[in-house]
């Protein structure tokens, strides 16, 4: 390096200092004048170079004599970044290049150029400082290699991975639904083979009437529009039959966004459509069943009335007109079948409130329930031996309901307290609300509601806790029949009203203490309660 102190210092005056640190440097540094003319280099740059130029010869002086390639084309000299440097005082930072050395080896360099000016402003030169990133260039494509082969591996897997699945039909469509891909589930859903299919619309799977009615295409727009499409319905396989298909289209997009495929996912479910069918069709048929079986129940009840009451008529007609002239016997057979006429008179009253407990109703509209047990109380207080009665309620609140079946409710109840009162005490029932999430008990038919939960509680004989679901059975008493009214359906008749507004009915006591019933309304949506409300009012 004998020659390049004269032009360096002929172009930029530097100091020895500035030399040394210059060359300490691990990056290689050279310089230009205005004409391309290397008029400085340092250590560095002499062993990436491979060589040291001479700066005494003209024609190797020149920067341009290295040769620049970019995305593996040759950049012509005087495009080079150190030729548009000069020619137009910009700089470059962080240019990415292959250079070749003059025994026509290549390294990877990223390069700065910086033009240098006089005080005046008057261009000089430029500064090159480059290094070499060829062990850096070879990292990152060993690793982007790396990269590709696990995706290669990968995308290899994710294809046999979708090809051997059996149980679903996947498919990838282009832009316009003709058929692109075909899986083993596919071939073994649809009947086709991969050669037969491909190719063609995937409105080959339609029945005749969905195509002429647009479902295909509307069904690739809503994706299109919306991402994805889920659907169900009658396919088509290749051999004519039909089976239940649940297909879901989503649509694949490039970077910009736009649509250039859709993948289709279907499942074969007849058997599922099938089954779901026939219980449809059972439950229809049940439903029907019950209605003619309620009619009937309540067509033999309504039938039964009329002749009963004559017999509880002529009865009691020869029990106060000729009462006197019986004999005591016939007295006692004479008054037992007075009571048995009542009785039964009862039984067809109660089983006609079951049968009206258990049919649905499009009757439903708010409930005052204050209003309903302020009715029932005065009904009791009427009568001389309910002047001890005490039922305590603060403001309940209006539900949606039957309030027919809901006045059954609580008259039930409240009248089963009555019926079990303790022989010691005067009946006092106590009627309380609460709001209640549905995940708070178990057997609340849905736990993403709220339930009012409404509690009647008495002070009368109570039950041992055992006998807690027994007590709702048609026909149950606790205590022999004889010792207390009724037909043994009151509580049946309570469950089935609960039943019929989507809530259940539950039970404790304690023995001599008395019994406490509580019921779990589902809360009505807002706006229904609102409409509700306001029929009411009308």
């Amino acid at each position: 390096m004998q020659n390049w102190e004269l032009s360096f210092s002929s172009l930029l005056p530097i100091s020895s200092a500035g030399k040394s640190i210059l060359n300490a440097l691990p990056v290689a540094v050279y310089i230009c004048n205005v004409e391309g003319q290397i008029t400085f280099f340092n250590e560095a740059a002499v062993k990436l170079w491979g060589y040291e130029p001479d700066l005494t010869d003209e024609t190797l002086r020149y920067c341009a004599c290295f040769k620049v390639f970019a995305d593996g084309v040759q950049i012509r000299p005087d495009q080079t970044p150190m030729a548009i440097a000069l020619q137009n005082g910009l700089p470059f930072k962080n240019v990415q290049a292959i250079v070749e050395r003059p025994d026509g080896t290549r390294f990877h360099a990223t390069i700065n150029i910086n033009p240098l000016f006089d005080e005046n402003g008057q261009l000089m030169g430029a500064v090159n400082v480059f290094q070499d990133t060829s062990d850096l260039k070879e990292a990152e494509q060993k690793l982007l290699h790396a990269k590709v082969s696990e995706l290669t591996e990968m995308e290899e897997m994710y294809h046999k991975m979708i090809g051997e699945v059996e149980d679903y039909a996947i498919i990838l469509l282009d832009a316009n639904g003709i058929i692109r891909n075909w899986n083993r589930g596919a071939e073994k859903i649809k009947g086709y083979r991969d050669h037969e299919i491909v190719g063609k619309s995937f409105q080959e799977f339609y029945l005749e009437e969905d195509r002429k009615a647009g479902l295909p295409l509307s069904l690739l727009e809503n994706a299109r529009k919306s991402g994805k499409a889920i659907h169900e319905g009658w396919r088509k396989r290749k051999d004519g039959s039909a089976f239940w298909g649940s297909i879901v289209l989503t649509a694949l997009h490039d970077e910009a966004g736009k649509t250039i495929g859709f993948s289709k996912v279907t499942r074969d479910l007849t058997e599922r459509k099938l089954t779901e069918d026939r219980v449809k069709e059972y439950l229809q048929q049940l439903e029907f069943q019950n209605r003619e079986l309620e009619q009937f129940v309540y067509a033999a009840s309504h039938d039964m009335r009329e002749p009963l009451r004559k017999i509880h008529l002529y009865n009691s007609f020869i029990a106060e007109n000729n009462g006197n002239t019986l004999d005591e016997q016939s007295s006692i057979f004479l008054n037992r079948s007075i009571k048995a006429t009542s009785r039964m008179n009862r039984l067809i009253e109660d089983l006609l409130a079951y049968s009206r407990a258990t049919s649905k109703t499009n009757q439903e509209s708010v409930a005052d329930l204050q209003r309903i047990i302020d009715e029932i109380e005065t009904g009791y207080k009427e009568d001389p031996m309910m002047a001890g009665l005490v039922i305590r309620r603060n403001d309940l609140p209006k539900i949606t309901g039957v309030p027919f079946q809901l006045k059954q409710l609580f008259f039930n109840l409240i009248d089963n307290a009555i019926k079990y009162k303790h022989p010691d005490r005067k009946v006092e029932i106590d009627i309380t609300f609460r709001v209640v999430k549905g995940t708070a008990l178990l057997q609340l038919p849905d736990a993403s509601k709220d339930y009012l939960e409404l509690t009647v509680k008495d002070n009368g004989l109570g039950f041992d806790p055992e006998y807690s679901q027994k007590i709702f059975e048609i026909f149950q008493r606790l205590i022999p029949a004889a010792s207390v009214r009724g037909s043994g359906m009151g509580l049946a008749i309570c469950k089935r009203i609960m039943q019929n507004h989507n809530g259940i009915i539950e039970a404790d006591g304690v023995p001599g203490e008395g019994a406490s019933f509580r019921l779990y309304f589902p809360q009505a949506d807002q706006a229904l309660q609102n409409r509700n409300s306001f029929l009411a009012r009308s």
